[in-house]
């Protein structure tokens, strides 16, 4: 891939990877946390009503459900940070951007949940996907918008914006002088 190098190409580059580095950690850590297998003598029954899981975790003590429906939350909720983080744009609709990372995060509680039906111990619940969907959410509410904010402000040039580079780099090969198209001549069909 041919790409225009500008001043603040190795840093936009190194601030993607770094984020694509710690969203493969993340993602590799609770992998392990969630699929591992448990060995206990019964498991409860899935949980397919929504809901239903946070009115249990609510019956019991005040501390006891804050931290369950606490680590919930948690679980997935770096990659409200991390998944804009790995994509390294500084502008872009806030809007777009959090429906895209919810909608990524709902799909990897998801497939997580879904993985968990054929590991000893692990049981779907489906307000386990709901929490984690909702901490991605607010992740990426509380930290995203003022980052990308003071990130720009601090970069007025556009400096460390990809789709700057991006729409550079077709300017600059649709400016190049593109010659005759090459010419193949025609051979015979055999008999």
């Amino acid at each position: 891939m041919d790409v225009r190098h500008s001043s603040d190409g190795p840093a936009v580059i190194r601030f993607r990877a770094a984020g694509l580095a710690l969203l493969l950690a993340h993602l590799l850590f609770v992998g392990w946390l969630t699929l591992r297998p448990l060995d206990v003598p019964w498991t409860t029954a899935a949980n397919l009503r929504p809901f239903a899981g946070i009115r249990a975790d609510l019956a019991l003590s005040p501390a006891e459900a804050a931290r369950r429906i606490g680590e919930g939350l948690l679980l997935l909720a770096p990659l409200g940070i991390l998944l804009p983080m790995a994509g390294g744009r500084l502008r872009v609709s806030p809007w777009a951007s959090l429906a895209r990372t919810v909608a990524a995060g709902a799909l990897i509680s998801m497939a997580i949940e879904l993985a968990q039906t054929g590991v000893p111990g692990q049981v779907v619940d489906v307000d386990s996907l709901l929490l984690n969907t909702a901490g991605v959410a607010l992740a990426h509410l509380l930290v995203v918008p003022l980052s990308r904010a003071r990130l720009r402000r601090g970069n007025r040039a556009g400096a460390g914006d990809l789709s700057r580079i991006g729409n550079g780099l077709r300017t600059f090969r649709s400016e190049a002088p593109q010659g005759s198209p090459p010419t193949i001549t025609r051979v015979g069909v055999a008999p």
